[in-house]
């Protein structure tokens, strides 16, 4: 294989990494459960945070509101990042840690 053809390769390849990475960081997921909701782009941008308002006076639920905050933030991380690897995985593979 010669160097221009390589040189090929590996254009054509950051352009793939660079449109996938658009994908994901324009792409935009949701969480939620029966305390909150959730909104955030791949960028890890959040777009929209509710909580239900009825809870809101609450102060019985403080803790339980905490606790489901918590994991509606963490579902939504792995999300992203489930499809960082869904996508971008295949490419950090082979490239020896250069990604």
């Amino acid at each position: 294989m010669n160097m221009q053809s390589l040189m090929a390769q590996a254009q054509k390849l950051k352009k793939d990494i660079e449109k996938k990475q658009s994908e994901i960081d324009n792409k935009e997921f949701t969480e939620q459960n029966e305390f909150v909701s959730l909104k955030m782009t791949g960028k890890r941008e959040i777009k929209e945070f509710k909580i239900k308002k009825e809870l809101i006076n609450d102060s019985d639920d403080v803790e339980v509101l905490e606790e489901m905050t918590t994991i509606a933030f963490k579902n939504i991380l792995k999300q992203i990042d489930d499809e960082i690897e869904s996508k971008l995985g295949m490419y950090g593979s082979g490239l020896g840690g250069i990604m």
